[in-house]
């Protein structure tokens, strides 16, 4: 426990210098001091202009995050457009390959990695920079031997599969694209920690700027190793390492020479290999929560399979599928900007700021869903043109996009409440949450709907439905009964345990200096 006479999260014992991280663009620690100072402890209600001050701290945070989701949207589709010019089983071969690389890996790194968003927002909301900077080496650390594990997985893919009885010459191409995919695995470790840092400062546009760049090249470079010197699946896979190498070196580059790291940045030292504990609790049931929901979209192809005209119906599933990639864009980075808010809301010691931000977070959350609603039944008979002329297709497609609209309703909301547990370092709830949803309630209705009741391809979609919906409902009640000045409490025991351990090194190190 932390000693109360020495760390609390009204006196912060660490102060950076004034930079642009506490500028009124993106109201952090001093702003929020402000209107907690201002707030009337007899207020039930937020004033009209404190919200729409909210609004406009979220919507800054989150448009840059969001920009940056359709950039890398467009990255992916660059990549399946050189797979699918290489023909079916190069295509085919590929898909495989990405998914298993999904489930196995990059959902992996990917939910991991969440589980230093509270850390780092808290600490940078109680202004402890050492924290901040030692959380992101461990998680460097911590990622980087997960991808050597996770490696192992992927060199011996050809075996499994073989083992599970799938072709044999599909497997073997896909087993080549994985190998010229293991760069990237391991660039990923470094690109994450890094994300999470700058944006826990509410630096999101070097984060958009290095994305844009490597974009950018990204055509080009398909086109030079898949085209010109035809590496075929191999070239697309490099392409994708190359690119997102790329990524790393341009946010590195750009940060280190602008002086945007000075603030927070504190060199590497053993310490990132000792205080693993509150990592580990945060970091594993934040990749639950996350696999859990990818993993899914990956059941639900498996399941089309088994479906009438399973041709038809994986195909039209894949193009649903990436609707629901780009729409999904829109409420991550919502919940990606609530997450760094309500965390440097609770390190700061502020939790009527938190519950304010959370509160304009969901309203806007539904005003997403509703959009996302009606976009997916306005296109309901021309969306899937865009990617065939097969009839079934088409139909199939048609059929279950105003369900894919009716489950954003619902999606929108319980992403943002994902994001407002993982800012208040909760995501232990939110995997509990998924679990529940999604498993014990949409998969058993997606498969009764699905194969015993005669829905067929809309039974799926409908089990989905129904899983949003309790998800949605559910992560609604946790955060409408969220009790902000405990969650401000643990916030400051959670900084104030690690800057302790920081503190007590520091002073040994000193003492050996002097000695």
């Amino acid at each position: 426990m932390c000693n109360q006479g020495t760390c609390t999260g009204t006196q912060p014992t660490e102060k950076p210098s004034q930079t642009h991280l506490y500028f009124d663009l993106l109201p952090l620690p001093d702003a929020m001091k402000d209107q907690e100072k201002h707030h009337d402890d007899d207020q039930q209600y937020p004033l009209v202009s404190e919200i729409v001050k909210e609004a406009k701290s979220l919507f800054s945070l989150a448009f840059p995050i969001a920009l940056t989701g359709l950039i890398l949207y467009s990255r992916s589709v660059v990549s399946m457009v050189f797979l699918g010019r290489l023909g079916d089983v190069e295509l085919a071969s590929g898909s495989l390959a990405i998914a298993f690389a999904n489930i196995t890996g990059y959902s992996v790194l990917s939910g991991l990695a969440l589980g230093m968003e509270p850390l780092c927002s808290q600490a940078f909301g109680a202004r402890r920079p050492k924290l901040l900077s030692l959380t992101l080496h461990r998680y460097v650390v911590f990622l980087f031997f997960t991808s050597v594990l996770i490696s192992v997985f992927w060199m011996n893919m050809f075996n499994i599969f073989v083992y599970l009885r799938q072709d044999r010459d599909i497997t073997r191409i896909g087993q080549r694209y994985l190998l010229f995919s293991l760069p990237d695995l391991f660039t990923n470790s470094l690109v994450h920690p890094i994300r999470i840092y700058l944006r826990a400062q509410g630096l999101a546009h070097p984060i958009t700027l290095a994305t844009l760049i490597a974009t950018v090249l990204h055509l080009p470079i398909n086109f030079v190793l898949v085209s010109h010197f035809n590496f075929g699946v191999a070239g697309v896979a490099a392409s994708a390492s190359i690119s997102n190498f790329l990524v790393l070196v341009s946010l590195v580059v750009y940060v280190w020479y602008s002086g945007l790291h000075e603030p927070t940045w504190e060199k590497p030292s053993m310490e990132c290999f000792t205080g693993w504990k509150p990592l580990l609790k945060l970091a594993a049931p934040s990749c639950v929560s996350v696999c859990l929901e990818w993993w899914w979209y990956e059941i639900m192809i498996v399941l089309c399979g088994l479906l009438v005209n399973p041709k038809a119906t994986v195909a039209s599933m894949g193009i649903l599928i990436q609707t629901t990639s780009l729409i999904y864009v829109f409420p991550s980075s919502l919940s990606f900007a609530v997450s760094t808010r309500i965390g440097n809301a609770l390190g700061a010691n502020r939790p009527y700021t938190a519950r304010l931000s959370a509160v304009v977070a969901v309203f806007l959350s539904a005003t997403m869903g509703l959009s996302a609603s009606t976009f997916a039944s306005a296109m309901r008979d021309k969306w899937a043109t865009m990617f065939t002329s097969d009839s079934e297709i088409l139909r199939l497609t048609s059929i279950a996009l105003p369900i894919l609209g009716l489950c954003e309703l619902g999606n929108c909301p319980q992403t943002v409440g994902c994001g407002v547990l993982r800012g208040s370092a909760r995501p232990s709830t939110a995997a509990n949450v998924n679990l529940g949803a999604f498993y014990l309630v949409g998969m058993p209705v997606a498969v009764g709907l699905g194969f015993y009741l005669g829905f067929g391809f809309s039974g799926l979609w409908l089990g989905l439905l129904s899983a949003q919906v309790c998800c949605a409902g559910l992560m609604l009640y946790v955060v409408g009964s969220t009790d902000w000045d405990l969650q401000a409490n643990r916030a400051q025991m959670l900084t104030c345990v690690d800057t302790k351990l920081l503190d007590s090194s520091d002073d040994s190190r000193g003492e050996t200096s002097a000695s």
